[in-house]
């Protein structure tokens, strides 16, 4: 096999990237999975929601009083104004709360995305932790990735759509998944690269310096913890989609393990530590034991032991007015203060 013969990525058509959308992949691996719950249909007010500007909360989704009074010096700056829309969703909220009780908390992802960089705008404790139907839809409107989800454009990326005839043209259904939370040690993340159905390549996935990644003992152990569960529990389940990545979390014995993700071998989704020139090299050389990507020292340039996570998504431009100076866990609290008290002034106007 010769690197000219093989391309960067497999071709990309909508039913390779439907094929890992949560629902098309999650009851083939639930028992080495987190425990989730898909809800779809959704409304198309529920998109709508989604896709409009700011960041609030549906009526209804917290505990939040519903009645109030203006006093008489208090400005409703909007009176003459026409008043945003207001979204209520109580059949949702309904779902959302009967999962939460089931599952204690949960953290929530559409068909492919999970709204991870909207993670500070709860407890830095506790990221991504739901306790409400409110909490689920802060984080989904505070983020954006989870854009590429509600556009067909990012969605099919890559993909010749003009070349489908209409009568074939995919069928994308948005979903909204609640995935049981836990409290996740992101140093024992990986991302797992497969190609020609060949397990090539395993990275961490949290950009810090870990030390025991890079003991050999304990690296070559988590290449074979890796290879043996995809052998087993993956490779003849995925044989119809050759090439595809895998997010998995290790046990703290680093001995087993459970499936986070899926995602297409694509463009879109990161490499890490990896370029996609480097796998497609690991891929052409045939070898057969999986190549493993650490950061190694605390100087490696991918290193951001002092920076937050998607710190380049971390506040909304409609947030920047109320930061002033406030730490991140204050600012959050404040966000969060102040989309609640825009739920009750929506629910004064309204009475």
């Amino acid at each position: 096999m010769s690197e000219s013969s093989v391309t960067l990525f497999p071709a990309q058509t909508p039913s390779y990237i439907l094929a890992f959308q949560f629902s098309s992949w999650y009851a083939d691996f639930a028992t080495h999975s987190i425990k989730s719950t898909v809800i779809r249909p959704l409304s198309e007010e529920f998109k709508e929601y989604l896709n409009s500007d700011g960041v609030f909360i549906p009526q209804g989704s917290d505990d939040i009083p519903a009645e109030s009074t203006l006093s008489d010096d208090e400005d409703d700056s909007d009176s003459d104004g026409e008043p945003p829309k207001q979204y209520s969703f109580p059949e949702l909220d309904q779902q959302i709360r009967e999962c939460i009780k089931e599952y204690g908390a949960v953290f929530p992802k559409l068909n492919f995305t999970s709204p991870r960089d909207a993670a500070w705008v709860l407890p830095a404790s506790s990221p991504l932790k739901c306790t409400t139907p409110a909490d689920v839809y802060m984080l989904l409107k505070s983020s954006d990735y989870v854009n590429h989800d509600l556009n067909l454009d990012f969605v099919f990326e890559g993909c010749d759509l003009e070349s489908i005839p209409e009568s074939q043209s995919p069928k994308y259904e948005l979903e909204l998944v609640l995935r049981k939370w836990h409290p996740v040690d992101r140093g024992r993340e990986l991302r797992c690269f497969v190609r020609g159905n060949r397990l090539i390549g395993i990275t961490q996935r949290d950009t810090n310096y870990y030390d025991y990644l890079n003991e050999v003992g304990t690296k070559d152990n988590i290449i074979s913890t890796v290879q043996t569960f995809w052998e087993k529990h993956i490779k003849s389940k995925w044989e119809h989609i050759e090439s595809y990545t895998f997010d998995f979390l290790l046990t703290r014995d680093l001995s087993r393990g459970h499936i986070l993700d899926f995602n297409p071998f694509a463009p879109k989704t990161d490499s890490m530590l990896f370029t996609y020139e480097e796998l497609r090299d690991v891929y052409v050389s045939e070898d057969s034991r999986p190549q493993f990507s650490v950061i190694d020292s605390r100087s490696h340039p991918a290193a951001t032991a002092k920076a937050p996570a998607h710190q380049q998504n971390m506040v909304p431009f409609e947030a920047v007015s109320l930061s002033s100076g406030r730490d991140i866990e204050d600012f959050a609290e404040q966000w969060k203060e102040t989309i609640k008290e825009s739920m009750v002034g929506s629910k004064i106007k309204e009475s």
